[in-house]
Order: structure tokens, then C-alpha cells, then sequence
């Protein structure tokens, strides 16, 4: 029967935090009942050592976790619980990779938090194609979100992903869970990003940090101060920009280094920015403001094992190419703010009040924004620059 929406009762769930203040940021708060949530992210990331330590948190507050593993053998999640700290009585270790045995499991130790790692190890016995496969996949993610349902357990799928990136199996797996969370990092850096692309619970503006070491996944307290911590002043091509990932400001450092080259197309390389951003800044610079680099390399490098995809950073990654081209440092107490656009206008971003507040809160004393950016906090004293051009000469980088 169809009801007027005022009428149907608010079935508001329940939220229970996972005690991983980074996930319970991403989450909203923590793990809904009856949820299924899938996590994705490269193999070595840390996707079970995550998830390991979320059972432990569980079974520390008296709720039962069942983990199911059909990658490893319970010798080894026992080895890994050990070195992380996490072997608790309430945390149930089981290897299978038939769907009709975990569900046995559910019914012998009724967890409230179920963990599979992975779902595209599962297979189902109504089908004869092998585990991983488009119907497999299907089949148990369907009969994985029932029993959540019908149970009221919380579910945690790992799902694999392509060397794009991107989930692995059939699309209908984003589509059925609830929520889909993305996890990120290099795997040679300590940093780690969790994302939420879907969240039926809450809102997916939300990033956590953390920080992997040899005792696990830790939250970052201060990630500004940690992508500048290893910064050297007066060092020509390093500009530093407030970015906004998420509701979260974050300080972070560019560097460029532009040098002569020999070839006919010069190199042109980028790691952690974007290379088409990186190229149309280069045209721009030389274009609108007059700097030669058609002959020259150019590196591009978002320091820490960061990913700058905020058009707010175009402004102090052109600084930092200008003045590395010039060898001539930005001052040190200066952060960047602006949008570059292709008449070498510097445009407006979202939320510059809240980028200025974390940069006068990291110290930073001067700011370079768009002409109509709004006001500064007290102690941050703001340049305004229309252009490009004038940016480069308020920051004194230019040529001369």
C-alpha cells in the first residue's frame, strides 16, 4: 500500500562507532545494522590490516566479529593480529570460500560484524562458473545483503579493483551494498586516504587519514604538518597551497624543477598533479605571462605521496614552476590560493576562508588569492592578483 512520506514512520538506524575515529569520520559516525559496506583499494594497501583492526575494536566493545578469509589461512590473520595488537576473545577467525559454509558460521557464532576478505573469493553452489566470475560475484553480494537484512548484522566486503583502479566485477556489486569506501595511498609512502563514493547513510564529502607503520593503521592528527614536515626553506620551484579534500583543509607542498633539454619535445612529468593541468599551466605561463620553458623539462611533484586534484592549486604549482625557472624561492611564510584560467586569469575556489585559516594556523603569515576572494584571519595578510602575471610579480619569481 502506497503512504504519504509524512506517514511513514522514521526508521532512523543506529550508528555504532567503529573506534577507528578516521573511518567513523568517513562513515558519519560509525557502521549502521543491516549495512553492507564494500571497501576497494589496491592489493599491499592495507585494506586487511584495516579491517583487522576494526574487529578488534569490536570485540573490545563486547561485540562480536566474525572475519571470513579466502585469500589466507587463520595462521596467518593470527600472525598479523598479534604484530597489530589486535587478538581478542570476541574476534572469530574462519577460511572459507563457499557461500553455504559462512553462512553456516553466521548461524554458529551470531556476529554483530561480519568481515570477507574477499567477496570475489566466494562461490555459490546454485552456479558452476568459478569464483570471481560476473554471476558469482552477483549472486553472493545479493544473498550477502539479504542476510544482512534479515539479521540485522553489519557487513564489511573487500572487493578487488583494476589496475585502472577501479572495482572489479560486475557494477551491480557498487549498486547493491549501501555503502562503497575507497582506499588510498602509495604504497612506498605512510599515508593512507579512506573515501566514501557512496554512503546511503550520510554524506561522502568526508576524507580520513591515516598513517601506516609497523603497529598498524593510526590516525593523522595534524596531515598539514605532516606533508610539510620534511620541508627546506629557500629552495627555489616549492610553493606551498591550501587544499580542501573533502570539509578538510590540508597544507601541502608543490615543487617543480624546470631544466634545460636537449630534445625535440622536451619532458614533461607529473606525480601526484595532474599532467593535463600540469601542460595547460605551462602554456599559460609561457603564453600570458611571458616565460620561456617550450624548451625546457619540467617535474612536477606533490610532495608526501599526495594526489592534488583541487583546481585551487593551479596558481601555486605555476608559482612554483616560475620560480624554479628563475631560481628565485618563494618567501617562506607564503601560501598560494587560485584557480588558473586559460586568459591567465586567477579565479575564485570554494572555501578560501577555511584554506587561510589552516595556513595562519601552520604559521604562514602572507597569501596570494584571486582578486575576489574574500577576507583573510587575523594575522594572514592577503595579496590580491587578478592574473597569473600579477601573481608571479607579487610573489617575485618573474624573470629580472
Amino acid at each position: 500500500m502506497a503512504l504519504r512520506i509524512g506517514d511513514v514512520a522514521d526508521e532512523s538506524a543506529a550508528v555504532q562507532a567503529t573506534g577507528l575515529p578516521e573511518l567513523d569520520r568517513v562513515l558519519g559516525g560509525g557502521l549502521v545494522a543491516g549495512s553492507v559496506t564494500l571497501l576497494g583499494g589496491e592489493p599491499g594497501i592495507g585494506k586487511s590490516t584495516l579491517l583487522l583492526q576494526l574487529a578488534a575494536k569490536a570485540s573490545e566493545a563486547s561485540r562480536r566479529a566474525l572475519y571470513v578469509s579466502g585469500e589466507e589461512s587463520i595462521g596467518q590473520i593470527r600472525m598479523r593480529a598479534d604484530r597489530l595488537g589486535a587478538t581478542q576473545s570476541e574476534l572469530w577467525l574462519v577460511a572459507a570460500t563457499s557461500l553455504t559454509e559462512v553462512l553456516a558460521h553466521l548461524d554458529d557464532v551470531e556476529p554483530d560484524l561480519v568481515i570477507v576478505d574477499s567477496v570475489q573469493t566466494l562461490q555459490s553452489p546454485a552456479h558452476t562458473s568459478a569464483p570471481g566470475s560476473v554471476v558469482q560475484v552477483r549472486e553472493c553480494a545479493h544473498v550477502l545483503v539479504q542476510e544482512a537484512k534479515r539479521r540485522g548484522i553489519a557487513f564489511l566486503l573487500v572487493g578487488h579493483v583494476t589496475k585502472e583502479g577501479a572495482l572489479a566485477g560486475p557494477r551491480v556489486l557498487e549498486h547493491v551494498v549501501d555503502t562503497v569506501l575507497e582506499f588510498e595511498g602509495e604504497r612506498h609512502h605512510e599515508l593512507r586516504l579512506l573515501r566514501a563514493s557512496k554512503h546511503r547513510f550520510g554524506p561522502t564529502c568526508e576524507v580520513g587519514l591515516m598513517q601506516m607503520d609497523e603497529s598498524g593503521l593510526a590516525p593523522v592528527g595534524n596531515p598539514s604538518g605532516l606533508f610539510l614536515a620534511d620541508r627546506v626553506a629557500q629552495v627555489s620551484g616549492s610553493a606551498v597551497v591550501p587544499t580542501v579534500d573533502g570539509n578538510r583543509p590540508l597544507l601541502v607542498e608543490l615543487q617543480a624543477l624546470v631544466a634545460p633539454s636537449s630534445l625535440a619535445t622536451p619532458r614533461r612529468s607529473a606525480s601526484g598533479v595532474d599532467h593535463g593541468r600540469l601542460a595547460m599551466l605551462l602554456a599559460v605561463l609561457e603564453r600570458r605571462v611571458g616565460l620561456p620553458l617550450s624548451s625546457s623539462e619540467v617535474y612536477a611533484l606533490a610532495v608526501g605521496g599526495a594526489k592534488v586534484i583541487d583546481p585551487g592549486a593551479d596558481a601555486a604549482l605555476a608559482l612554483a614552476v616560475a620560480s624554479s625557472l628563475t631560481d628565485r624561492p618563494l618567501a617562506e611564510d607564503l601560501v598560494v590560493i587560485g584557480e588558473v584560467g586559460l586568459g591567465g586569469e586567477l579565479r575564485h575556489v570554494s572555501h578560501t576562508n577555511r584554506r587561510l585559516a589552516e595556513a595562519s594556523r601552520m604559521g604562514f603569515r602572507r597569501a596570494i588569492v584571486p582578486h575576489a576572494s574574500g577576507g583573510a584571519p587575523e594575522g594572514l595578510t592577503i595579496l590580491r592578483a587578478p592574473t597569473l602575471a600579477a601573481a608571479v610579480q607579487l610573489a617575485e619569481v618573474g624573470p629580472g
